[in-house]
């Protein structure tokens, strides 16, 4: 029998322990929940931050994208950092960089000062999602890596549900400002947690740096975010516009080429020669797209239109929470034994009712409805979004694991910003056309409705766009057992900015 070649043979014999791997699994967890935590406290509170900065919506939004984009711009470091310094050290450092942060959105005296402060939180926060994955990756074994990646998502999916019902509390009864205090003790449990458990990872000595994908990469998604932002809320021949989609697509493409080129780039972009990788990458982008940039509307609606207070619209949302919760072990589980194509199908296809139903939202939907079809998202979120994201890690060429971790993540964020300001821009443009539309005398608030109600059907049709793709996903082709007897490929969750 051949035994293992990766230099810890004694290890590999001994069977796999959830008792032992909670430790470790914890202080991650904890580092994750606090940055996605932050991804979604904000959305509850934009209509007060609206009103305590005295400034519109589209302004504030940009403290939601400018996050998003700076998480976008530092993921894809981690692989030259833990390279350097290693992942434990790297996922510390920037969890304590992620307080620092949140302590300086805090004391914010202006709106501009709440959007840089938000950057330097992103930048601080972007390499924790893509180093935890990675190292949850190291520590389950291939048999076991669906049902802890289901473990793994139940806190990923509760902390952006449960995050409207805290953000409303603070907003409500304490102040926004602790929507962001609230992060110090989080994450000074995590940096403990961190230092005390997480495995020590060998560091490589020489790690390199690739200087013009580091520039290129945030010009590119940071002006296309801009340009979607303006051509969505003004028009698409502004010059705010066409400056940003043709500065940013020239830096896209520029970017492309840097990295195909590159002996060591900043994201191994070959992985998409991988059909199975490229479906998979494609379904989770269409996913987040639908999901996240339709969720920042949901606690819009219910403030601005319903006029309920932030705590009533954080526990209105609590149903979606608690499905997510449902249907994350579920799919987990489910993955393990019939791979990711028929969850996704079930899970995008509830998300698109769900969807559908909310575009015919009016000032008067009965609140149990509305509850019923959060539900649904949350419940489809918990089925579709672990697996889509195990299948493109399970599909990726094995000596490009380490990398997809990073790409994957700054893409999904990418995503996320781009959808935010592409639909805070078609909402803010769907209800100018139908206050124009309005006879003398009719009621505004029917105009912002017909707004949202355009903005949920949008959404819905990508969603049923994740159904059709879902349907041409297949399973992975295993070459990897073969590759592990023979020791010429180590094990993919060690490939970690390799």
């Amino acid at each position: 029998m051949p035994t293992m070649t990766n230099g810890n043979p004694a290890a590999a014999e001994q069977p796999f322990s959830l008792k032992a791997i909670l430790p470790p699994l914890l202080a991650i967890i904890v580092g994750m929940i606090m940055v996605i935590l932050d991804g979604t406290v904000v959305n509850v509170a934009v209509p007060k931050l609206v009103e305590y900065f005295n400034t519109d919506l589209k302004t504030v939004q940009w403290a939601i994208t400018g996050y998003t984009l700076a998480l976008a711009a530092v993921i894809p470091l981690a692989g030259y950092m833990t390279d350097r310094f290693g992942s434990k050290q790297v996922f510390v450092a920037t969890v304590a960089m992620f307080v620092l942060g949140s302590m300086l959105c805090s004391f914010a005296q202006t709106s501009t000062q709440l959007v840089i402060f938000r950057v330097i939180q992103g930048l601080g926060g972007g390499m924790v999602a893509p180093i935890g994955m990675a190292m949850v990756f190291r520590l389950a074994p291939p048999e076991r890596r669906g049902t802890i990646m289901g473990m793994l998502g139940i806190p990923m999916l509760l902390a952006p549900a449960l995050g409207p019902v805290l953000s409303g509390w603070l907003v409500e009864y304490v102040s926004w400002h602790w929507i962001f205090l609230i992060n110090v003790p989080i994450g000074i449990v995590g940096i403990i947690l961190g230092i005390k458990y997480l495995p020590v990872t060998e560091k490589k000595g020489k790690a390199h740096l690739d200087v013009l994908g580091i520039i290129l990469a945030p010009v590119a998604f940071s002006m296309l975010a801009y340009g979607v932002n303006e051509g969505g809320s003004n028009s698409w021949s502004a010059t705010g516009t066409i400056v940003g989609l043709s500065v940013g697509g020239v830096a896209l493409v520029l970017f492309i080429i840097v990295e195909l080129l590159h002996k060591h780039p900043l994201l191994e972009l070959r992985v998409f020669r991988s059909s199975d990788f490229s479906r998979g990458i494609l379904l989770s982008w269409v996913t987040q797209a639908a999901l996240f940039g339709s969720m920042l509307f949901v606690p819009l609606y219910l403030q601005q239109i319903r006029n309920y207070t932030p705590l009533e619209t954080g526990l209105i949302l609590l149903p979606q929470a608690l499905a997510s919760g449902i249907g994350m072990p579920i799919g987990g589980r489910l993955f393990d034994k019939i791979g990711a194509r028929p969850l996704l199908f079930v899970g995008l296809s509830i998300i698109s009712t769900a969807l559908f139903m909310l575009s015919g939202i009016t000032t008067d939907t009965s609140l149990p409805l509305i509850m019923l079809w959060l539900f649904m998202m949350g419940l489809g979120m918990g089925l579709s979004m672990m697996p889509v994201n195990t299948h493109v890690l399970n599909s990726a060429p094995r000596e490009w694991v380490g990398r997809v971790t990073p790409l994957t993540a700054a893409a999904q964020q990418v995503v996320v910003s781009f959808a935010v300001a592409g639909m805070t821009g078609y909402l803010t443009s769907q209800i100018s056309v139908h206050t124009k539309e309005l006879t003398e005398g009719g009621n505004p608030l029917a105009a912002a409705v017909l707004g949202f109600n355009d903005v949920f059907f949008l959404s819905a049709c990508i969603a049923v766009a994740g159904v059709v793709i879902s349907l041409i996903l297949r399973k992975p082709k295993q070459l990897q057992q073969k590759a592990s007897a023979d020791g010429q490929n180590p094990d993919p969750a060690m490939m970690m900015g390799h």
